[in-house]
């Protein structure tokens, strides 16, 4: 595979919009800690914690009884990795098919590839192994978490913004259509078989890696709230220890950016559109992850010294 230099396209500037916002977000709440207290008052204020917090971060954000109208129950994230599950699914049995038997995308799939891309379709289009991959991964991925959503984590009554249910709800669908781009953006030749080379099992390897560090890190905070036999004893927010807490206060997001990294590698590390979807996760993650370390700092006077909010030893 090849980087390419041309002009980003529809998809690579939705990407980096995203990136970029999230970007904003992140200097804007780490310059609102700095704010004198009679402003943290203001609707402004106010309305931006309220977009970009959730569950147990935005317990204690005083907010305005019209506010809490568009509350949704966090333990609505399972919603999203079945929306994944399911639309993902379809999006790779589609690319199987034009894979293995040779059938077109149905026209409404193609055209709106052609927007994202800028790059019609063509009879000459060779399939690509990277996009075959990443979509079986992502779905192995999204599965993984609706099941650890529906039977390990413990929801308390947190809330999340309709605006974060809407987005959760078409963001993984917008990533789906992200993979099979690359089929029109990339140009690699051969069978699939004589495509696979060594980055693949690089990314295979980090991608099993990541996913069994987010496991790890689901159950240590699940048993936080469930007692030895598994019951549930508490809906209260505890002080996460053992594992990868131990040296960051969100073991979980920094998996979930390591698990993006994987996909990128597996699409040859080359992917300029990928590595744009990886720079969004990472913007995304680091605002979800400092947002709970300060909690924690907040809440804990004990509170370690030395972890970080998501990446070890640097953020």
């Amino acid at each position: 595979m090849i980087l390419r230099s041309a002009s980003l396209s529809l998809v690579d500037f939705l990407w980096c919009s995203l990136a970029s916002g999230f970007l904003v977000a992140f200097c804007a709440h780490k310059i609102s800690a700095h704010v004198p207290r009679r402003y943290k008052t203001s609707r402004v204020y106010v309305f931006f914690q309220d977009l970009i917090r959730y569950g147990k971060t935005k317990e204690n954000i005083k907010r305005a009884d019209w506010l809490r109208v568009f509350d949704v129950p966090k333990r609505w994230f399972w919603h999203f990795y079945a929306i994944s599950v399911g639309w993902n699914s379809f999006l790779l049995v589609l690319d199987l098919n034009f894979v293995y038997r040779s059938q077109s995308f149905p026209s409404w799939l193609n055209g709106i590839l052609d927007i994202l891309t800028g790059a019609a379709s063509t009879d000459s289009q060779v399939p690509q192994l990277s996009t075959v991959l990443v979509h079986l991964l992502l779905c192995i991925h999204s599965l993984r978490r609706l099941l650890e959503c529906l039977f390990v984590s413990v929801f308390s009554d947190g809330v999340i913004h309709l605006v974060q249910y809407v987005f959760g709800l078409g963001y993984y669908m917008i990533l789906g259509l992200t993979v099979l781009c690359s089929d029109r953006m990339e140009k690699g030749t051969g069978t699939l078989l004589s495509q696979f080379n060594w980055i693949h099992v690089v990314g295979l390897l980090l991608f099993i890696g990541a996913s069994f560090l987010q496991h790890q890190s689901m159950v240590l905070l699940a048993r936080l709230r469930t007692g030895k036999a598994g019951a549930v004893e508490t809906l209260a927010h505890r002080l996460p220890t053992g594992g990868w807490f131990e040296l960051v206060s969100c073991p979980h997001y920094f998996a979930e950016l390591l698990i993006y990294i994987s996909l990128s590698l597996v699409f040859g590390g080359l992917s300029l559109t990928w590595w744009l979807v990886v720079l969004y996760v990472f913007f995304n993650q680091a605002l979800a992850g400092q947002l709970c370390h300060d909690l924690y700092i907040s809440k804990y006077e004990s509170y370690p010294k030395h972890r970080r909010a998501f990446i070890p030893f640097v953020l």
